[in-house]
Order: structure tokens, then C-alpha cells, then sequence
């Protein structure tokens, strides 16, 4: 017990990721073949990325749980263990199940301090004591109800080899123990997303195969003045959520973003929401894709930047001279008395890690059951994969290299936020380098998967362990390559760009001249445009002028 304490301890200080992340999730018909995802980006300033590995075990009668709030730390208090748990790596299971999570917020009157259970605690249980989608979804809902819910407004992403659901939850506030909660399942040919708003509206309250509730749902929303319609007109993002500027400009505009990329209908139509007007047509729950997605569409998709999109924040002034897809912290800032903001796309450089579950169920959960993780942002990451069934974790994605205020060379974290802090200011001259390392690494380690899942497939009935210790080996090995590869990348890139210059390059090498000095170098100073705006700013100030 003193051990899984202490993991909690450490996971408060790297996955609490709480108001600014997003989740995709596609069907198991939306997909190329056949596999549910679900991904996440766990966005948080000043956390490092790990992945933590819970592993199965048989517990004594009468064990308790103690319970660390996710966020801060603090111990609240303890709750009975399960007699049996299983094997969790980061947000997957040995069964195949995986969670992710974004925070709404809601309504502030109802954060229940008084609760036990907390939105990552929830996460955890639930990945532990659950085969399926639904019995996760059991898990949590019945661990509130008797415990207590702590955490503000939380949009729940849970899936299993068939299934995916957004479960939508927020307290009562301390005036009633529990939580209101809606679940529903996302229809197998359709892709969603949600992005720290929530997005349940209307539900069928008669589909008791695809929609789940809490039984107050809406007596709480009448008794708290939020709703007084009837109960067909219930709308749960509108009760306990109510969009303004910031939620749907901020958020909403990343699920906006996902559709456009890969949803069937005309996003236009909804533009005008995502933009931030709430008194415009929400966008749908969900939407069929228009054409099957992919494993690599979901990390493009998690990529994203707005690119090409009214959003696209790589075309002015605040992109600087390389058209950097990145702005500073805070989202919002004041100038002569006005507020403004920054967009705030999907890919951040805040992120923590990120991942995309890939969950298939014509494979044996052993390997079927794959998250594909890479820590800093889905931008500058090469995911690879993680088996659900693995019985260890690769050492660069280890709790004790990813100290958030101590550099390791041998924390992949911290080799892709250095990698990654050298672009951010010359974006556009490295990004098509790293673009080319990066693919080519993502390429390769995806048709390695092939060949080690198939020898995977032909042991695991005849030595199952044998066929985890094949998946284990890769898991630590795909990972480790490519940290070795991101670092010698990095050295690359020092020595490439160093100083603002550009040094040639030959068979990806840096070249040396014939005296042992770098070779041809090029000077290419800013792009024409921005030195226009220079010009424009300054006036004749840097003028030379014409010799008399």
C-alpha cells in the first residue's frame, strides 16, 4: 500500500491536467479497420510526462485504498479495495479498456468538497476494476454516489474494443452526496470529441442500450433553478454549463477543428459557435466521418493548429518571423485598456504527454490493446506504442527520470521539450527537418509493430506469458528508440541552426569544408514579409542612406 501511495503522490504532480486538454474518439465502423480510439493530450503547465503502470494483483480482505486528491496532493480520506485488480499502463488496461478525460468546469456552486472520489482517482479505479466500457462507467457512477464527487465538471472519454461513450459528470455542490451524470455511447460509424466544454445536450431518455443517467439529472437542474422545461427539452451542457466566449472560443472551437478535419458535414455552419457566439447553432455530439479514419489521421488530428482555418494562428504578427503556431501564456491580455486573446488550438506546448488508444477486438486483449504515447506535445512527439499487457514500463518513460524541475538525458520528456524549445523560435526553417525524423521514426515503428504482434499472435495461446514478454520488449525498446534518435536529432539541429544561420547539409549531415571548418553556410535572415512589417513599424529609423 505504501507503494501505490506514493505513485498517486507522483502522479499529482504529472497528470493533473485539469482545463486544458482534448479528447477525439472514433467508432469502431468509422475506422480503417476496425478499431475504436480514443486519444488525449493531458495539457498542463510546469508537469512532466510519465506513464504509470499499476500492476494486476490479488489484495488481502479488508485493504483499503487511501485516497490523494489528483490536483493538489492532499490525502482525503480511504475506501475498501477491490479484491482484484487489474493491469493499467497509464489510461489503458489489460482488457482493452482505456479512459481519457477533459475538465468543463461547470457551474462553480457545485464543487463538492466534502466528496472522497476526484476526477483522476476516478480514472484509476475505474481502469483497475474494469473489462468494459460499461462496467467503467458502473464503476465510476457508483463510486460517487457513495463516496462523493470532488472535482468540478469533468467529460469522461471511456472505450473498449467496441464501444466508446462520453460520460459527462458534476457535483451537487455538498447539498446532496453524489454527482449528476450523463453517459452516451457514440454510435460505431460516427467520430466526437470534446475540449474542456461540455458537450452532452439533448438525450434520448428511452435508449437504455445507448444512453445512461442519473436518475436526479434532472430533478437537480429543476430544484437548482437551472432548467424548469419539460423533461424532453433537457439540455445538460445548457443546465450545468452554460457556454460563453471563453468556452466556446477556447474549447469548443478544438472539436470545431477535429470535424472540419474529418467529420461529414459542412462545417461552416457551425462556425459561427465555434467562433464564440452562444446564441448560434451548437455543433452536433457527433458526426459520421467522411471517410474511414485512421491510426496516423488521429495523430495528425491531435497535430492540429488550425491550419488553413479562420482560426490559424501561423499568419500574423504573433507567429513572429518563422510563422510559429504557438503563442505564450495567458490566453487572454490587456492593451490600452481592451481585452484580447490568443487561440488556443489543439496541439499546445504545455503538454504534458499524449496519446491515442488504439483498441481492436478481433485481437486478444494481450494485443489488441495498444496506446500509442508520446510525452510533449502531438506536434513534436514520436508516438509509440505501449501494450496493455506489458509488465513493465520503458525507462525513459519512467516516474523517476521525469522530474518536472530536473533535467535527465534519459527522460523522453525532457529530450522532446529540449528538442522541441530549439524550435519553437526558427519554426518554419526546423519543422520540415523534424517532420522528416519524425516520420520516418512513426513509419518505421508502426511496421515493426506488424511483424512482433504477429509473433506475438502465434505464442499467445500456447504461452501467453512468452507472447506479453515479446509485446513488453517492444514496448521498452520502440521507446527507447526513439529517444536515442529525438537526442541525436537535437544535436543536429544545434549545430545546423546554431548562431542563426543555416550550415548545408549532405546525406543528413552537416557538411565540413575543405579546411575543417563547417562548410556552406547561408545567412537567410527573416522572411521578406516580416522585414516589411519591420519597415513599417520603424520607419526610416534603419534606412541607409544614399552616399552624396
Amino acid at each position: 500500500m505504501k507503494r501505490f501511495c506514493l505513485i498517486l503522490i507522483a502522479l499529482v504532480l504529472t497528470v493533473s491536467a485539469s482545463e486544458a486538454c482534448t479528447n477525439f474518439l472514433v467508432g469502431k465502423k468509422a475506422s480503417v479497420d476496425g478499431s475504436v480510439f480514443i486519444s488525449y493530450s493531458a495539457d498542463s503547465y510546469g508537469m512532466s510526462g510519465f506513464v504509470a503502470h499499476f500492476p494486476a494483483a490479488v489484495h488481502p480482505e479488508g485493504t483499503m485504498r487511501e485516497i490523494y486528491n489528483w490536483d493538489s496532493g492532499d490525502y482525503i480520506g480511504s475506501i475498501p479495495e477491490a479484491r482484484v485488480t487489474y493491469n493499467v499502463l497509464g489510461n489503458i488496461n489489460e482488457h482493452q479498456v482505456a479512459i481519457a478525460e477533459t475538465t468543463f468546469g461547470g457551474r462553480e456552486e457545485l464543487v463538492d468538497t466534502t466528496g472522497l472520489i476526484d476526477y483522476g482517482n476516478l480514472i484509476y479505479i475505474a481502469l483497475q476494476r474494469s473489462r468494459t466500457a460499461r462496467e467503467a462507467i458502473d464503476v465510476m457512477t457508483s463510486l460517487v454516489a457513495e463516496y462523493g464527487y470532488y472535482s468540478s465538471g469533468e467529460s469522461f472519454s471511456i472505450a473498449d474494443p467496441n464501444e466508446a461513450w462520453i460520460l459527462e459528470m458534476i457535483g451537487k455542490g455538498g447539498k446532496e452526496k453524489g454527482a449528476v451524470w450523463v453517459a452516451i455511447r457514440i454510435p460505431d460509424d460516427c467520430i466526437s470529441a470534446h475540449a474542456n466544454q461540455a458537450r452532452i445536450r439533448k438525450f434520448d431518455m428511452k435508449d437504455k442500450e445507448n444512453v445512461r443517467f442519473s436518475k436526479d439529472v434532472i430533478k437537480f437542474a429543476r430544484k437548482m433553478g437551472y432548467f424548469d422545461g419539460k423533461d424532453e427539452d433537457f439540455d445538460f451542457a445548457a443546465a450545468y454549463c452554460p457556454a460563453d466566449f471563453g468556452a466556446l472560443r477556447y474549447c469548443d472551437a478544438r472539436v470545431w477543428s477535429f470535424f472540419n478535419m474529418f467529420g461529414e458535414e459542412d462545417m461552416s455552419k457551425y462556425l459561427a459557435w465555434a467562433s464564440g457566439d452562444a446564441t448560434a447553432e451548437p455543433m452536433p455530439l457527433y458526426m459520421k466521418p467522411k471517410a474511414p479514419v485512421s491510426l496516423q489521421d488521429m495523430q495528425r488530428g491531435m497535430r492540429d493548429h488550425y491550419e488553413g482555418t479562420p482560426f490559424d494562428v501561423t499568419t500574423d504578427l504573433g507567429a513572429g518571423p518563422y510563422c510559429m503556431p504557438y503563442r505564450p501564456s495567458p490566453l487572454s491580455f490587456d492593451v490600452d485598456g481592451k481585452e484580447y486573446f490568443n487561440e488556443r488550438p489543439i496541439s499546445t506546448f504545455q503538454t504534458a504527454f499524449t496519446f491515442v488508444a488504439q483498441l481492436r477486438s478481433w485481437l486478444p486483449d494481450a494485443v489488441g490493446g495498444v496506446m500509442w504515447f508520446g510525452t510533449d506535445d502531438a506536434n513534436m512527439v514520436v508516438f509509440t506504442p505501449v501494450y496493455c499487457c506489458a509488465t513493465t514500463v520503458p525507462d525513459c518513460y519512467k516516474e523517476e527520470y521525469a522530474d518536472p524541475v530536473v533535467f535527465s538525458w534519459k527522460s523522453s520528456f525532457w529530450v522532446f521539450n529540449w528538442v522541441s524549445n530549439m524550435i519553437y523560435p526558427k519554426y518554419s526553417m526546423v519543422i520540415d527537418d523534424m517532420r522528416a525524423v519524425q516520420g520516418a521514426l512513426e513509419a518505421s515503428i508502426y511496421e515493426q509493430s506488424k511483424v512482433v504482434e504477429a509473433e506475438a499472435l502465434a505464442v499467445i495461446k500456447s504461452s501467453p506469458k512468452y507472447a506479453a514478454k515479446i509485446l513488453t520488449d517492444f514496448t521498452c525498446s520502440s521507446a527507447e528508440e526513439a529517444l536515442a534518435e529525438w537526442k541525436a536529432f537535437g544535436e543536429k539541429v544545434i549545430v545546423k541552426y546554431n548562431d542563426m544561420v543555416v550550415k548545408a547539409e549532405k546525406n543528413g549531415k552537416v557538411m565540413r569544408g575543405k579546411t575543417g571548418l563547417a562548410g556552406k553556410i547561408t545567412r537567410p535572415g527573416y522572411p521578406q514579409e516580416y522585414l516589411k512589417q519591420i519597415v513599417e513599424q520603424t520607419g526610416d529609423k534603419y534606412l541607409i542612406p544614399k552616399s552624396k
